[in-house]
């Protein structure tokens, strides 16, 4: 099949009407502490220490719903008893949004080191004191979760004075890094986090295609993320806008205007939905700088085509390497630069892991939220972008999705015949599309109806 510019109107497949609840119970909370006990004993452990900061927050999260803010936070659990969790001075008060902390599921302490420079620092028990008073010693075996998993596993993903208490209070040897079995936990969404999720990725792609209509030369950066009309949900990355000069990747709006052929990008992302597009400012390819003729048939179209297959190739029971084979047998490397995984796992961080590598035999599973996130670039065609979230559901979860979440279960199913039936791409029963710019790709952003459909 061949990409092909068609003209339509871009999607609106409506919202829920009021924020979901997507609370979870603490039955469930309580599941997650005995799934972690039991990788613990598997592992050998005797401890489990969760660190988390402002960035670095979704793993603690997960397991307590606390997100520290300002500061660091560490939870101590061990295989019996009540867990302690460690937060300094402003995160004390906002100890009440853990419903484990509020139900006295976990127990919570004072621990000033976490707090802000020149704060008051003089009601905190000394690590070290604390730790022994958990039983830390000699004879544990601690795993210390972060974010990420590191070669080897004495690497700890903590601040070095985190990590060396714990080595010394139970010895180096007996302290690891045990951040996997929290991104494997993390790999599959609930019921409740699904429809979270679907409803942030509605709120990103509606401010995407908000900002994309109002993109026009000499349009100030600032004033194009006013229309994203930010509703105040968590953010899982600063808002990225860059124009005109301003081409560093990742960049924040800066006080630049766009201009008549030249480079646009822009990231919406909350918690479970990243958004993003880009690609240049233009009506048509008389608008186009005399190096980037050709954008359509050497760059953005072979990109689209790539992504059909991408599609394709996204069901459960595929592999990991199935995703980077679709990408990197049709994008070669010298023209598109494809270089991070084609497409990751996101969930309450953005980016939570992926199983798209060569040689992977990560099988993709019903739970997972696939982010599109394939970054082809180049010196003068720039760049093309579908980045939005994809569930992967059984048909076991989609029945339970139908029977709880009734409308958006018809929503994503009305996503999914617009990628087919509108766009062409061949999306499997098993994908849940939860942005409402599924599969939109205009290459021409001054004519943001005009987009790629294959025929």
């Amino acid at each position: 099949m061949t990409p092909r510019l068609a003209a339509i109107e871009l999607p609106d497949f409506g919202a829920a009407a009021d924020p979901p609840d997507w609370r979870v119970p603490l039955d469930e909370y309580q599941r997650r502490f005995a799934l972690l006990r039991d990788r613990m004993r598997r592992s050998g452990l005797t401890h489990a220490a969760v660190y988390a900061d402002r960035e670095h927050f979704a793993a603690l999260a997960w397991l307590t719903g606390f997100d520290p803010r300002f500061e660091e936070a560490l939870l101590l659990i061990d295989l019996e008893n009540p867990p302690l969790l460690l937060a300094g001075n402003e995160c004390m008060g906002y100890l009440p949004a853990a419903p484990p902390v509020a139900a006295g599921l976990v127990r919570a302490e004072r621990f000033q080191f976490f707090s802000l420079p020149d704060q008051p620092k003089d009601e905190s028990r000394p690590l070290d004191r604390i730790l022994s008073s958990e039983g830390v010693s000699a004879h544990s075996r601690v795993g210390i979760a972060g974010w990420k998993t590191y070669s080897s596993p004495e690497q700890i993903d903590a601040p070095s004075y985190l990590a060396d208490a714990f080595r010394f209070a139970a010895g180096y040897e007996n302290v690891t890094n045990f951040s996997a079995p929290f991104i494997e936990f993390r790999q599959a969404a609930t019921a409740e986090e699904i429809a979270f999720f679907e409803w942030t990725n509605t709120l990103a792609s509606g401010a995407m295609a908000r900002i994309l209509r109002a993109i026009q030369p000499g349009a100030l950066d600032y004033d194009l993320l006013r229309e994203a009309q930010y509703p105040g949900v968590p953010l899982g990355a600063h808002m990225t806008l860059k124009c005109g000069d301003n081409r560093v990747s990742l960049a924040s709006a800066r006080g630049q205007r766009v201009t008549l052929g030249g480079r646009f990008s822009c990231g919406i992302v909350y918690w479970g939905a990243n958004c993003c597009r880009c690609g240049l400012v233009a009506r048509g390819p008389a608008d186009l700088p005399p190096e980037a003729r050709g954008y359509i048939e050497h760059f953005a179209a072979p990109y689209f085509a790539a992504m059909a297959a991408w599609f394709e190739a996204l069901r459960i029971g595929n592999t990991g390497a199935a995703l980077h084979h679709a990408i990197h047998s049709r994008l070669p490397y010298d023209t598109f630069h494809v270089f991070l995984n084609a497409g990751h796992l996101i969930h309450l961080d953005e980016w939570v892991s992926s199983p798209a590598y060569e040689g992977s035999a990560v099988e993709l599973q019903s739970g997972m939220v696939m982010q599109s996130d394939v970054i082809p670039s180049h010196p003068h065609f720039y760049s093309s972008r579908m980045e939005d979230g994809y569930l992967l559901a059984s048909s076991g979860l989609q029945r339970d999705l139908q029977a709880r979440f009734p409308q958006l279960h018809s929503r994503c199913l009305a996503r999914r015949q617009f990628m087919r039936n509108t766009l062409g791409l061949p999306v499997h029963d098993d994908v849940l599309p939860l942005s409402n710019l599924c599969g939109v790709v205009p290459p021409f952003l001054l004519q943001p109806n005009l987009v790629f459909a294959l025929s």
